[in-house]
């Protein structure tokens, strides 16, 4: 559960290094672009549109009179009086008022007590239903002393309800093959609270008892004292953990940009005061007034017939009455000016804030009234212009970081805040500490952006980028997951819009296109530069270089526009025909069947292997994945710091006579992508493409091979992002985990751990190309195809890619090359953070094994995990509160003999990591003394066999699961028997194990303190 809304998630661009923005990845990021604005988005973040199953882009409004409460979700009068909902009604209540094209798989109705639903068939994956109930109801409709009970509901629904006895939640949807936390879920934001279930194998029985379940709890909760007992310390963990720098950065620019409106005060987690002040009469105050059918509304998306569907709403939820009516939505206020701004540029609050541990980071933002909109036609294609000027902004200061500007990132954003605010951000990583200059270079950018038209073929640009993110999901519409689906509908709700069939947006843009113009975008990049006030907030590690009043005269100061930042009209084309041949085509000297479904092996003579596998189920989507080198064994430990630069750098450093503007030039319209990944003994380059640009991205990836280019910026970019992100790491207990845990798990081999600023330093671009060009010209290359392509074309293009590739030779793994493991010890490391003293975290671990000879074992060790798990969460949360989401995990490297290990983790206050040891030991102990029962086992192999078939569905699954098995055939047997690995395993089996594994003195320990206190625990007696 989480309570993260989308003003916490404005945090991103502070709390966070801002991602340096992928070379040539225009393309892949056009669908994330049209897939944007859902209401819990960060601001700050470059988001510049909505996704397009959401509807089409929308003109905004942004001048309005004022309105003292939010207009909510049109209520439907019916004209019979009748129950029966309105099933294939011309005009459903979502579309009331609008002349979006209604999509027609989704059926909506409206029962007579006033919940609306919405129902459709999908079948993404096989045998799954995706059901949120929707509360139009989060932190913004608390009053000050309920601060916190929108989120605090969320858990005591699941705590006890009409059907469901005290603390059993859990288990009942465990039952029914859901686990809990990812098919069962729920979220609590400023506006909304969803209640959410993905029921996996859905039968008309357990469809039946999931609806029954989730109506208890939403229509008639428990809500007793002994519920508020219990869930009420998990709260306050959750909080605990969401302590420290973040915290206070989060609370400061809510203070700051939402000043004067509710927002500035309304976190979903609440106040430890009004929390613990809570009452069974409070809460249920907050309950009555908000949890009712007419505030409630009901999706439904799954391998289902929707009358069906229909029917379970009807069956579950038509007998909810409530009495009294619906109680006025709250004002969430307007952002307003302070006396005697400048009405050209009305700069108000502004705030400096210090954290030494975070990164530099500027956000500054022009808020405007927001105002519920008509959602038309032309409110979308207002949207898209906003769109296309937001991308053009945020191209032209890329632009500038890549020329080697005073920032390192930048990027402009517009968002609707809960329903707060109609607001432009702009997020700022400055370099060094001259933090006048970034702001002065981006306002520079800004300003040419609204002082003079772009250019038609900036423009054009941008247009190519978007057509792709809207082209992709209608040629991917039948492989759309339900959980998706159902999840962009709650989202439209909770935004006040409507949701639009993927080709319907299509054809709306295209025919838009006409009126993105150079005049038009200058208007709309107006429009988001203008508003009623100007805030801002500036997070530096140094005290004393900046003031508030200092950062509010940088905004007043007047700016020269920068046009030099601008798309040159005369740049040379680029084309992939006018690259450099890889080399000369080399047909394969086998093809042979693997004898796994239609899988085939292609072996190429310079030792390349390849599996394909044509897929039509999945159309318009193939994705690539090639791994290649010895991964980070093969890596000499004095070269341990070039490993973590090189997710940017080594992409960004460009191919072939590419460098990284001419990859973002070359890829537009196209949809394209170059992830990489560092993985124990190979390195991982990813991309999702479509059949039509398949033959250019192997091209990219083979020529990343063997025509590596050396552009020394992006390694110089990504030196100084590394260096300021590191600090990061030590603002909370997790930072240090997420920094330190694998290296102590393997034995504190520098390889695994993470460069310092001065190992950073240290390196250089010499060091980095001579690093990485001997790691990706060595190794084994295996290439994995599948998807929606043609086969023969796709064998022809790899012949000219890489089948025409040198001579692969070995990956040199070096003297270090074995991995070890801590001795046992039952007396724990202890490494300290800088966050709150009231934050800790524990680590218990165990060392297991690896190797591809074990992954049976390695799937029945995932059951026991799943089973320590269960156990600690109810010992360590439910019954004692000290933790809100311990965990357990195993890992097991399948390319490697060495490194596994089974990991207990949690996040607690100091004086509990004690009770932590103990409660893990006993755990452990019980286990090995003691075999589960079939009952506990079955809560666990019931979830993993639907996870299993569901994931069994897709591609993605045996690409991952036959990484390696060109080399090591084995693999391709394994997958045979995965979910009997994962299902057919018995109580026996799982005491032997946790006998082999989890015996004492047999693990090793680690404690993350507060800087200054000592560990939290003793050696075992």
């Amino acid at each position: 559960m989480t309570t993260k809304s989308r003003a916490a998630r404005s945090l991103a661009a502070l709390l966070l290094l801002a991602p340096l923005p992928q070379p040539f990845l225009a393309s892949a990021s056009a669908e994330s672009k049209a897939d944007a604005v859902k209401d819990d988005a960060a601001p700050g973040s470059a988001q510049p549109a909505r996704k397009a199953s959401d509807g089409a882009g929308k003109q905004r409004s942004r001048k309005g009179a004022p309105q003292s409460a939010q207009q909510r979700i049109p209520v439907v009068v019916k004209q019979n009086g009748e129950d029966e909902p309105l099933v294939g009604d011309a005009d459903p209540w979502l579309y009331r008022g609008s002349d979006i094209p209604h999509d027609k798989e989704w059926h909506f109705g409206e029962l007579s007590n006033g919940l609306k639903y919405a129902v459709r068939r999908n079948g993404v994956p096989p045998g799954q239903v995706s059901i949120r109930i929707r509360v139009d109801a989060g932190s913004l409709y608390e009053t000050d002393p309920e601060r916190g009970y929108a989120h605090l509901l969320e858990h005591m629904l699941f705590r006890e309800s009409k059907y469901i006895p005290e603390g059993t939640a859990i288990a009942a949807f465990q039952r029914l093959g859901a686990t809990f936390g990812s098919d069962t879920n729920a979220v609590t934001s400023t506006t909304q609270t969803v209640f959410k279930l993905d029921l996996p194998n859905a039968t008309p029985t357990s469809l039946d008892e999931t609806f029954k379940l989730m109506s208890g709890m939403v229509t008639a909760p428990a809500l007793s004292a002994s519920n508020l007992k219990q869930d009420l310390p998990i709260v306050l963990a959750e909080m605990r953990e969401r302590g420290g720098a973040a915290k206070r950065v989060q609370q400061a620019m809510q203070q700051v940009i939402y000043a004067g409106q509710p927002l500035s005060q309304r976190e979903p987690i609440g106040t430890v005061e009004t929390l613990t002040a809570a009452t069974p009469d409070t809460v249920r105050a907050f309950y009555s007034r908000w949890y009712r059918p007419d505030n409630v509304a009901v999706i439904v998306a799954g391998d289902a017939d929707p009358a069906t569907l229909e029917s379970y709403v009807k069956k579950w939820f038509a007998g909810w009455k409530v009495s009294g009516a619906l109680a006025k939505a709250p004002s969430f206020g307007d952002p307003a000016a302070p006396a005697g701004a400048d009405p050209a540029n009305p700069v108000g609050e502004t705030r400096v804030l210090v954290e030494p541990d975070l990164p530099p980071s500027l956000l500054y933002a022009t808020l405007r009234p927001w105002r519920q909109v008509t959602d038309n036609i032309a409110y979308n294609q207002g949207l898209m212009v906003d769109a296309i000027a937001q991308a053009v902004i945020n191209r032209r200061l890329e632009t500038k970081a890549r020329a080697g500007g005073s920032y390192l990132s930048a990027s402009v954003n517009q968002e609707d805040v809960s329903r707060s605010a109609d607001a432009t951000f702009v997020s700022i990583t400055p370099l060094g500490d001259d933090w006048k200059a970034a702001l002065h270079d981006v306002r520079a950018v800004i300003a040419d952006a609204i002082a003079n038209p772009p250019t038609q073929e900036e423009i054009d640009r941008e247009v190519a980028e978007l057509d792709v993110g809207f082209q992709v999901p209608v040629e991917q519409r039948r492989i759309l997951p339900g959980s998706k689906l159902a999840d962009d509908l709650v989202n439209a709700l909770d935004i006040r819009e409507t949701v639009a069939g993927p080709e319907d947006v299509l054809r709306i843009f295209r025919e838009s296109k006409p009126m993105f113009t150079p005049a038009k975008v200058l208007e709309h990049s107006r429009q988001l530069f203008s508003g009623t006030v100007t805030r801002a907030l500036f997070s530096t590690q140094k005290a004393g270089g900046v003031t508030d009043e200092a950062l509010r005269q940088a905004l007043m100061a007047p700016i020269t526009p920068d046009a030099s930042t601008r798309s040159a009209s005369n740049a040379p084309p680029v084309s992939f025909d006018n690259l450099p041949a890889i080399g000369k085509p080399q047909k394969a000297v086998s093809d042979q069947p693997t004898g796994l479904l239609d899988i085939e092996q292609l072996n190429f003579a310079n030792g390349v292997k390849v599996l394909l596998w044509p897929v039509q189920e999945e159309p318009g989507r193939v994705t690539v994945k090639v791994r290649f080198g010895g991964g980070t064994r093969a890596m000499a430990a004095k070269d341990a710091p070039y490993l973590g630069l090189a997710n940017y750098a080594l992409v960004g450093s460009g191919l072939a006579t590419l460098g990284q503007e001419d990859l973002d030039r070359i890829s537009t319209g196209r949809k394209m992508g170059f992830d990489f990944d560092v993985q124990d003994a190979s390195f991982v380059f990813t991309a999702e493409t479509r059949p039509q640009d398949l033959a250019d991205q192997l091209y990219l990836f083979a020529a990343k091979l063997d025509l590596p280019r050396w552009d020394p910026s992006p390694f110089l970019r990504a030196k100084a992002a590394a260096k300021i992100q590191y600090d990061t790491f030590a603002t909370s207990p997790q930072g240090v985990l997420n920094r330190d845990l694998t290296f102590y798990q393997r034995g504190k081999d520098p390889r695994f751990g993470t460069a310092t600023p001065a190992q950073i330093e240290a390196t250089t671009a010499k060091g980095f190309k001579a690093v990485w060009s001997k790691a990706l010209a060595s190794g084994p290359v295996e290439v994995q195809i599948y998807g929606d392509f043609d086969k023969t074309a796709a064998i022809a293009a790899l012949e000219k890619t890489f089948g025409a590739l040198k001579p692969r030779v070995p990956a040199p793994i070096a003297k270090v090359a074995e991995v070890t493991v801590p001795k046992p010890s039952d007396v724990p490391v202890v490494l300290h953070h800088h966050g709150d003293p009231d934050q800790a975290a524990a680590v218990i671990s165990w060392p297991t094994g690896g190797g591809a000879m074990g992954i049976r074992e390695s799937r029945q060790l995932e059951v026991l995990t799943q089973l320590f798990t269960n156990r600690l969460l109810d010992a360590m949360r439910e019954k004692l509160g000290v933790a809100y989401s311990p965990y357990v995990f195993s890992q097991w490297p399948v390319d490697m003999t060495t490194g596994g290990s089974i990991t207990a983790v949690a996040q607690l206050d100091p004086k509990s990591v004690t009770v932590f040891f103990q409660t893990a030991d006993e755990i452990a102990e019980n286990l090995i003394a003691n075999p589960p029962t079939a009952e506990e086992l079955s809560l666990v192999t019931e979830p993993l066999r639907q996870q299993v078939t569901r994931a069994a569905s897709s591609t993605s699954f045996f690409m991952s699961q036959l990484e390696g098995a060109t080399y090591d055939p084995s693999r391709i047997g394994t997958i045979r028997t995965i979910l009997n690995d994962y299902t057919l395993v018995t109580p026996q089996q799982m005491q032997q194990l946790a006998a082999r594994y989890l015996g004492k003195d047999k693990s090793w320990r680690l404690e993350v303190m507060p800087e200054g206190k000592s560990s939290g625990t003793v050696a075992r007696r």
